[in-house]
């Protein structure tokens, strides 16, 4: 009796990153969820050595409400720096939360110059008219080779994003566009096929690099099936604060470390901040 040897499978390495804290979340929902310089510069440490490469921050004004500022981002972003160096790609949000326009959010990103940042389609080009402000705020990212991460709630607005890429309205080059599941359904409750539509509206225009986030308590499912094929995933206590089992988590490291372990089980190598750097460039 013969045997085959087979050819392992090829994995891109899995970019893990984290969202430790969102726009709205507070010390009431989960103590160990970081608001201040202080507890996001611990939490990068620990999410790091979990696994993660990039953390996704929100910063806060001193009422706790999110707050788009650029000195109140480079506070952050010093306070992270100090602590881990370059072995996180540090990306930014520019989300409305309730309190921003889109000239704000461009103002922002502006006045950063961020590694990377985060851009809800929906916020930024709502329709036709904001196109050209839009077409110019995403030509100038790209000319300061910022990772930008283009966020798309539905599979509706996957194609419209595709439409908008054609017309070179968010310009030439790469994008790590972030697929979110459940966020406009009933409680906020992810189902790992929930991502099937938007890899089906996304067709054979799929980007090379996509990711996607889940809310509720089957986050984790969700991630393993988006690093099952082929994707990437977001996860952290900005859309779930549970463990697989219905606990609520500890920290946001122990939602990275679960991810961390479903990749070694898949076969997937996690991918350091500069592997995950060369992979969004």
């Amino acid at each position: 009796m013969t045997t085959t040897k087979q050819s392992p499978v090829s994995w891109q390495p899995l970019i893990l990153a984290n969202a430790p804290n969102g726009a709205s979340r507070g010390k009431a929902d989960h103590p160990n969820l970081p608001i201040t310089p202080a507890e996001l510069a611990r939490t990068a440490s620990e999410i790091l050595e979990a696994g993660a490469s990039l953390i996704h921050v929100h910063v806060r004004d001193r009422d706790g409400r999110h707050l788009l500022d650029a000195e109140a981002y480079r506070e952050a972003s010093a306070a992270i720096r100090a602590e881990v160096g370059d072995r996180l790609v540090l990306q930014i949000t520019s989300e409305a939360g309730g309190r921003y326009a889109a000239p704000e959010q461009m103002a922002v990103v502006r006045a950063v110059r961020p590694e990377a940042v985060s851009l809800a389609l929906r916020e930024l080009v709502p329709d036709a008219a904001s196109e050209p402000a839009a077409a110019d705020f995403f030509a100038w990212a790209r000319r300061e080779r910022i990772f930008l991460q283009v966020i798309l709630y539905s599979a509706e607005e996957v194609t419209r994003y595709r439409a908008l890429k054609d017309r070179g309205v968010l310009g030439e080059g790469q994008d790590f566009p972030l697929f979110v599941l459940g966020r406009y359904t009933a409680g906020q409750v992810s189902q790992p096929s929930d991502l099937l539509p938007f890899l089906t509206a996304a067709g054979e225009g799929t980007a090379p690099l996509w990711s996607m986030c889940a809310f509720g308590p089957k986050e984790n499912a969700c991630a393993l099936v988006a690093a099952g094929l082929g994707g990437h995933t977001r996860i952290g206590f900005e859309n779930n604060l549970f463990a697989p089992d219905g606990r609520r988590a500890e920290g946001n490291a122990d939602q990275i470390r679960r991810a961390a372990e479903g990749a070694r089980l898949l076969g997937r190598p996690l991918a350091y901040a500069d592997a995950a750097r060369a992979l969004m460039a």
